[in-house]
């Protein structure tokens, strides 16, 4: 989500291969000795939290999204997501985060599966994702935007135009975007699935499809060194006809509302003194994606 940044220049290539090679050659990134995953709370609403603050380390599951999550320049894990995440779990008791990575399509199962403690990559909450998990209040709202060829030659400015001129779409693994492009009308089997925003700006300068489609800061960052590339302006997306703000968040077990709870009254504070948002202001966020929107009500779709 699956997303201007004028805070992260001189940046290599990313790929999430790229992250997992940073991961491995930097070592501990804030990890200890252990890295066992707590087990599930069998205490109503769970006490991981406990738990985490005994072994003084959360694991944290990351997709390898600029500016979500990703490994910088100097091989450190950073983005909007762990910095967040390493603010708020410090306040809670924990002091280090560790990163595990995976694709995106496989952040749930992996939580579920208690590979890691929490998903700490700015992922969109949405119905489907709430049977599955619970969300943290949003911390950022987000538009979709495209990335086309340069002077975008076809036109394609959201998701019905891409329907009506019959143009080729791409879209990142378990993205949201897949979900809007099949409302608009696209057929889903017709959809080029890639790993993220730079397989898919690599399949637009390529030619093999016409659009992209993204979150507005992942489209936006990914553009910023390409020569045939652009990124077209933000736009809410269609959901039943009427257009859809999405809102990323923290996700945790469905057995741990407690943590989720706590993390929420600290991210509130947050987001009451201005903290929040200078958290996420080196990664391409503005004012304009800073929200009030709740888990709750996007849950209800």
């Amino acid at each position: 989500m699956a997303a201007p940044r004028t805070h992260h220049t001189g940046k290599p290539a990313f790929t999430r291969r790229s992250l997992l090679a940073g991961i491995a050659a930097s070592g501990a990134l804030g990890a200890v000795g252990c890295s066992r995953v707590a087990e599930a709370s069998s205490a109503r609403g769970g006490d991981l939290l406990g738990r985490l603050r005994a072994q003084g380390v959360v694991r944290l599951g990351i997709a390898g999204e600029i500016p979500f999550g990703y490994i910088d320049k100097d091989g450190k894990l950073t983005g909007e997501a762990p910095e967040l995440a390493k603010v708020v779990f410090r306040r809670l008791g924990v002091d280090r985060v560790q990163p595990v990575p995976t694709e995106f399509g496989s952040l749930i199962p992996g939580l579920n599966s208690q590979q890691f403690d929490v998903v700490s990559a700015g992922m969109y909450v949405t119905p489907d994702r709430c049977q599955q998990v619970v969300f943290a209040d949003p911390d950022y709202q987000m538009l979709d935007s495209f990335i086309v060829r340069k002077g975008n030659p076809k036109g394609l400015h959201d998701y019905r135009d891409v329907v009506e001129k019959k143009a080729k779409l791409a879209t990142g693994t378990g993205y949201a975007e897949i979900q809007y492009a099949v409302e608009a009308g696209y057929k889903e089997s017709d959809l080029l699935i890639v790993p993220d925003q730079v397989a898919g700006l690599n399949a637009v300068e390529a030619g093999r499809v016409d659009v992209f489609a993204g979150t507005a800061l992942t489209t936006r960052a990914v553009v910023e060194k390409s020569r045939t590339a652009e990124a077209t302006k933000p736009f809410a997306p269609l959901v039943k006809g009427k257009p859809h703000v999405d809102g990323g968040a923290f996700a945790f077990r469905r057995t741990e509302t407690a943590l989720r709870d706590a993390f929420n009254a600290e991210l509130k504070k947050m987001r009451a003194n201005g903290e929040l948002f200078r958290v996420l202001r080196p990664f391409g966020f503005t004012r304009a994606e800073m929200t009030d929107m709740t888990a709750k009500e996007l849950c209800r779709g």
